[in-house]
């Protein structure tokens, strides 16, 4: 499968978040897009060394706290587990309003899908 993540590899450091909105409205001008029942993800090339991940979970598509609270961690995970395959990229996710929230292993491999997808696509461009 995945080999294991180096120490500094398995972290999600400030550097690798989006925070300010006008890194979120750069990725949102001009994005590749990737969809399905769970999340849609957009993604754009940037100029930083690293992958970035920004949230965009909203309270109208996940109304508990909680639950958009677990959400967040979930996607953080599986981006940290995948961000040397989207090196250079700066990525935007958001929930589609009937997640399965009570399926983890569905929200990963939908995740994982996107991830892989993104890569290709924004490798080509």
């Amino acid at each position: 499968m995945h080999r294991p993540l180096h120490p500094h590899e398995a972290r999600f450091p400030r550097g690798a978040r989006l925070l300010k909105p006008a890194e979120f409205s750069r990725v949102f001008k001009q994005a590749v897009r990737s969809a399905d029942d769970c999340f849609t993800i957009l993604c754009r090339r940037s100029d930083q060394g690293r992958a970035r991940l920004g949230l965009a979970i909203a309270k109208k598509s996940v109304k508990r706290a909680v639950d958009r609270n677990r959400l967040k961690r979930v996607v953080r995970e599986s981006f940290r587990h995948h961000q040397r395959h989207l090196h250079g990229i700066d990525c935007v996710v958001m929930a589609r309003r009937e997640l399965p929230l009570g399926d983890r292993r569905r929200l990963n491999g939908s995740l994982e899908q996107h991830w892989k997808r993104l890569a290709r696509r924004c490798n080509e461009t």
